[in-house]
C-alpha cells in the first residue's frame, strides 16, 4: 500500500465496511497526514493515533469547532445553499466560553436521577421488541431490534408520542444518510427535515408551557443560569441533536455490536454464560469496536504543532475516532474482540474535553439492557445474511443485518 491509495472521501470504500487497512497503514507510516481535496480545497490533516485525537479534543482553543470556521463535519469545503440558524448554532458547532454556558443549561435535563429513571421503562421497551422479533423466528436486526430501541428511549426523553416516534428515524435519516443511495435526498429535503424537526420541537415547546411535566424538555424550558435561557432556536437546535445524535449513534453502536458477536460467537457465548458478570466490560468493548461517529472536524486558530508537525491557522484537522480505538500503541492486539478486555479507555465519547458526549450515560445504558436480555433470551444468534453498511465516511453505520433469532 502506498498514501496514494488511500482516499477518505471515497464514500463507496465504505460501503465495504470503515477500511481500516488505510487506518493501520496511516498510524504506522504518516499518524498525521494532508489529504488531499478536489475541486482546488486546501484538503484537511488526518490524525489517526490516539493520543494526538485525544489531544485535539481536549484543546478547543487552539482546535475550534464553531461553525463560523467550518464546523464539526464536512472535510471537503460545503457546496450550495446551507441552513441558516441566525446566531443560534448547534452545541457541537459552539467553542467555551459559549459552549460552556450552553452545556450548562442543558446538562439540567441529563442528570444521573433524570437517566436511572429511564432504566425500568427501557428494560421493559427492550423486553417487547427482543419478545417480538424472537416470535418471527428471522428478522432484520437494525430495522426490528436495534432501530427501535434508541427510537423508542429517545422519543420517550424528549417527549415525542409513541405513535409518532418514526418522524424521527425519517428525519435522522434524511439528514444523516443522504449520501447513501437507500436513503438519498437532495439538498431540498435535508433542509425540509431540518425545517420539519423545528416545527415539531416548536409545538413539543408550546405544550410544555401550557402543561409542564417531569420530563427533560420541561427541564430544559425551564433551564436558567445566571438568569440565561436557551433561546427558542437554541431550543430547536437542540431537539435536533438529541432526535439524530441520540438515535443514530446508538442504533449503530448496538447494530456493529451484535455484528461482532455473530463474527466471534465464542465471545457471545462468553456473554450468554454470565451476562451480569460480563455485561460492563463488554458494553465498553462494543463502543471500541463500533465507534459510530467516525471522525470529527476541528479548525485551527493559531500556528501550532503537534507531534512535530506545525498546522497553520485555519487549516482543517479531522481527528479519526475509529482508528484511535484500534491503535495498537493503546490497546492490545486492537483488531480481536474482546468481552473481557481490561483496561478499556477506548473514546468512542470523544475522550473527554468539552464536547464529550453528553448522552453517554443513556446511551450506555440502552446497550448493556440490551444485551443483558438479548443473552439471557437468545443462547445462540446466527447470522442469515451479510450486513450492508452504509455509504458514509462521518456515521460507521450498518443498515441492514439479517439473523435468525429463534430462543
Amino acid at each position: 500500500m502506498e498514501l496514494s491509495d488511500i482516499n477518505l472521501l471515497d464514500r463507496d470504500m465504505f460501503t465495504k465496511g470503515v477500511p481500516h487497512e488505510w487506518f493501520t497503514y496511516l498510524r504506522n507510516n504518516a499518524p498525521i497526514y494532508h489529504h488531499d481535496e478536489p475541486h482546488g480545497g486546501p484538503g484537511f490533516w488526518v490524525i489517526t493515533k490516539y493520543k494526538d485525537v485525544y489531544a485535539v479534543g481536549r484543546d478547543p482553543h487552539v482546535y475550534s469547532s464553531d461553525q463560523n470556521r467550518g464546523g464539526v463535519v464536512g472535510l471537503e469545503e460545503p457546496e450550495g445553499p446551507q441552513m441558516d440558524f441566525g446566531d443560534a448554532k448547534l452545541m457541537l458547532t459552539m467553542d467555551p466560553p459559549e459552549h460552556t454556558r450552553y452545556r450548562k443549561l442543558v446538562n439540567k435535563g441529563f442528570t444521573p436521577r433524570m437517566i436511572n429513571a429511564l432504566e425500568a421503562l427501557i428494560r421493559q421497551r427492550t423486553v417487547r421488541i427482543l419478545e417480538d422479533a424472537i416470535a418471527k423466528g428471522e428478522c432484520d436486526f437494525v430495522v426490528d431490534v436495534a432501530a427501535e430501541l434508541p427510537l423508542q428511549a429517545i422519543a420517550e426523553l424528549i417527549g415525542v408520542p409513541f405513535e409518532e416516534r418514526h418522524k424521527i428515524f425519517d428525519w435522522s435519516n434524511r439528514m444523516i444518510g443522504s449520501e447513501d443511495p437507500e436513503y438519498a435526498v437532495g439538498v431540498e429535503e435535508v433542509m425540509g427535515a431540518q425545517v420539519e424537526m423545528f416545527s415539531y420541537a416548536a409545538g413539543l415547546a408550546a405544550e410544555r408551557k401550557r402543561e409542564p411535566r417531569d420530563d427533560i424538555m420541561t427541564t430544559l424550558l425551564n433551564s436558567e443560569v445566571d438568569g440565561d435561557k436557551l433561546t427558542e432556536m437554541e431550543f430547536n437546535l437542540f431537539f435536533l441533536l438529541l432526535s439524530v445524535a441520540g438515535n443514530e449513534t446508538t442504533r449503530n453502536a448496538i447494530t456493529h455490536g451484535m455484528n461482532a458477536f455473530l463474527e466471534h460467537p465464542d465471545e457471545y457465548a462468553k456473554l450468554v454464560a454470565d451476562p451480569d458478570a460480563r455485561i460492563n466490560a463488554a458494553t465498553e468493548e462494543i463502543l471500541r469496536w463500533a465507534s459510530p461517529v467516525m471522525y470529527f472536524r476541528r479548525n485551527v486558530t493559531q500556528d501550532t504543532t503537534l507531534s512535530g508537525h506545525d498546522f497553520a491557522a485555519g487549516d482543517k484537522v479531522s481527528i479519526w475516532y475509529c482508528s484511535a480505538n484500534r491503535d495498537e500503541d493503546v490497546f492490545d492486539d486492537p483488531f480481536r474482540f474482546d468481552i473481557e478486555r481490561t483496561p478499556n479507555e477506548h473514546i468512542a465519547f470523544g475522550g473527554g474535553g468539552p464536547h464529550f458526549c453528553l448522552g453517554s450515560s443513556l446511551a450506555r445504558m440502552e446497550i448493556r439492557v440490551l444485551f443483558e436480555e438479548l443473552a439471557k433470551r437468545v443462547p445462540e444468534m446466527k447470522a442469515t445474511g451479510p450486513a450492508a453498511p452504509l455509504r458514509s465516511n462521518f456515521i460507521g453505520g450498518i443498515k441492514h443485518l439479517p439473523v435468525r433469532t429463534q430462543r
